[in-house]
């Protein structure tokens, strides 16, 4: 008997091995690679990938700035290894949180010719996993072969596209709120094995008028431990009142912590931000972009819940221009301006000046 394995299937498993410092072979075509995530990276498995051939640290255009690397390929960068690298040499180009201490790590010798489809595949899968954005990536002649030889996951970077997963509605019952004991909660699983996505519905909501809707996403720090550094949990305390106050609506909680790159990099993007850089410098020094959340998953939970248009709750216009790229119509914006502290001052005035956030 054998069973099928699908693409989205090997995606969650390469996922999982990167996390756990395993390597995962990524094949394009002819082409493949052994790909190691820098942050997981051991000693021994260093020396493994360099007896494999030439390789490369594969890192995001954001982090090559912040190391004054030069960046032919667009979106990322190659980075040669020296030829005496070190473990340690891995990490601190990888990790941000070693700049102060290992201020020389230069310079950075940056390839240029070649095909850059598997370094930015390995980088991808990193984000994925919520690691920090930087793969060592070394071609293989035979990417089956040395999977089979190996026992490592094999991934076709086709698995890796940009679409997000299709979610499958998998439970849903009834939960009495604070705001309205008339809630239900829904719950949604993608089909890759990523995180699962949540709806509460409030009431009955009429499917063929906008309904009220608020896209929150995830914010252990602000909605569970009362941080006074974002404004999420009153956000999210605001939107549940006013949805019950008004006897219907939705509200999606997406599992995408710290703006889509988890809670860990959201901590080392705090350890920035206590060295003086603003949220955007933060996550731009860790190798991310200004925000790394996909709102297409909202569209995919609204639609399956049947509505077609909403009247959103939010300060964000990128959720507006995504729902409506999606299908989802934005009859009306309703703004959620609260949560201003002395300690989120700052974050906010950085949220409107450099994110484009209606404050």
């Amino acid at each position: 008997m054998s069973f099928h394995v699908t693409i989205e299937e090997r995606l969650g498993q390469a996922r999982a091995d990167l996390r756990m410092g395993v390597p995962v072979v990524l094949r394009d075509g002819a082409d493949g690679a052994v790909i190691l995530a820098a942050e997981t990276l051991v000693a021994e498995r260093l020396t493994a990938i360099i007896d494999l051939g030439e390789v490369d640290l594969a890192i995001t255009r954001r982090r090559a700035e912040t190391l004054r690397a030069r960046v032919y390929d667009g979106d990322i960068a190659r980075i040669a290894l020296p030829a005496d690298c070190r473990l340690a040499w891995v990490h601190a180009t990888a990790d941000p949180a070693a700049d102060l201490q290992v201020p020389l790590k230069g310079p950075y010798l940056s390839r240029r010719e070649g095909s850059t489809d598997l370094h930015r595949a390995a980088l991808r899968l990193a984000k994925q996993a919520h690691l920090l954005p930087a793969a060592l990536v070394v071609r293989v002649a035979d990417p089956v072969a040395v999977a089979t030889e190996a026992g490592l996951h094999l991934l076709d970077i086709a698995a890796l596209a940009t679409e997000p997963s299709p979610l499958a509605q998998v439970a849903a019952a009834r939960v009495p709120l604070a705001v309205s004991e008339r809630a239900r909660v829904h719950v949604f699983r993608p089909s890759d094995g990523g995180e699962e996505h949540y709806a509460v519905e409030v009431g009955t909501p009429d499917r063929a008028a906008p309904v009220l809707a608020r896209l929150h996403s995830s914010c252990f720090t602000g909605d569970l431990i009362g941080s006074l550094k974002c404004d999420c949990g009153a956000q999210l305390d605001a939107a549940l009142a006013q949805i019950g106050a008004e006897g219907a609506g939705v509200l999606l909680y997406l599992n995408q912590e710290g703006r889509g790159i988890g809670l860990a990099n959201k901590m080392r993007a705090y350890a920035l931000q206590d060295q003086g850089f603003d949220t955007v410098e933060a996550n731009h020094r860790l190798g991310f972009e200004d925000d790394e959340r996909d709102f297409r998953l909202g569209a995919q939970i609204l639609r399956a819940l049947g509505f077609s248009a909403v009247r959103l709750m939010t300060n964000n216009p990128g959720k507006i221009a995504m729902m409506e790229a999606s299908g989802v119509s934005v009859a009306e914006r309703v703004p959620l301006q609260v949560g201003h502290t002395a300690h989120n001052a700052r974050y906010l005035a950085t949220k409107a000046a450099k994110s484009g956030h209606l404050l």
